[in-house]
């Protein structure tokens, strides 16, 4: 099983020219072309809160596919997170992860069978404050760990946090493997490596970065990271 998966806080579609355009979201995600995605900010924040990327443009203009986590009828995650999976995948299941926080935040799961093998993905994006980064990283690795079957797991997000020595990513480190994609904020000027992807023991790293096209560093405040992973 080899994948490319990849993580984008795509900032509500709203690019560094203070335009919103969730076509040009989506011609970032075709550059990648990455069998797994997670978004961040993939939902409107206030109303119904829709999804940025209207679904009749996935569905006519990608090869991707939803992973059902919204638990409204317009929205395409839960709390602003969100997977799309390529159409030739076959969803096993899914959950939206509450976690603790001050403010509403959650994070996305799914057991996903693709061509030679399955894997889980979990989808995330993490508070500002430590303290409840660790919080919430540790209720999603009890998540990972009580599912009822074992997957290799790739786990990615906006986590909001700088420093793989210390907090939530020295938690998440214990147990899986770090991606060096390097920084990806800001988009104009990467210096923070605030996105990450992770991966349980069972897989292996081949390749991974920071997908910094000139439309990547105009469609959002983020640059999306990626990785090529195998499993072991």
């Amino acid at each position: 099983m080899i994948l490319k998966v990849a993580s984008y806080n795509m900032h509500k579609g709203v690019g560094t020219d203070r335009r919103l355009s969730p076509e040009r979201i989506l011609d970032v995600l075709r550059e990648i072309d990455a069998d797994v995605i997670a978004l961040q900010e993939a939902d409107r924040r206030f109303g119904t809160r829709d999804g940025v990327i209207p679904l009749h443009l996935l569905a006519e203009h990608s090869d991707w596919q939803p992973v059902a986590v919204g638990k409204r009828a317009a929205s395409l995650g839960w709390h602003g997170n969100a997977l799309l999976v390529r159409k030739s995948a076959t969803i096993v299941g899914c959950d939206a992860i509450h976690l603790p926080a001050l403010e509403p935040r959650g994070a996305v799961s799914a057991e996903v069978d693709v061509e030679g093998g399955s894997v889980c993905v979990v989808g995330m994006h993490l508070d500002l404050s430590g303290l409840w980064r660790r919080k919430q990283a540790a209720a999603i690795l009890a998540h990972v760990a009580h599912r009822p079957e074992r997957r290799p797991t790739v786990m990615m997000g906006d986590l909001n946090d700088w420093s793989a020595a210390s907090g939530c990513l020295r938690d998440f480190g214990r147990d899986f493997a770090m991606a060096e994609t390097g920084p990806s904020f800001h988009a104009r000027a990467p210096i923070a490596r605030l996105d990450r992807i992770m991966v349980s023991r069972d897989l292996t790293i081949q390749d991974c970065g920071v997908h910094a096209s000139a439309a990547a560093r105009k469609a959002s405040d983020h640059l999306p990271i990626w990785a090529v992973i195998e499993r072991s």
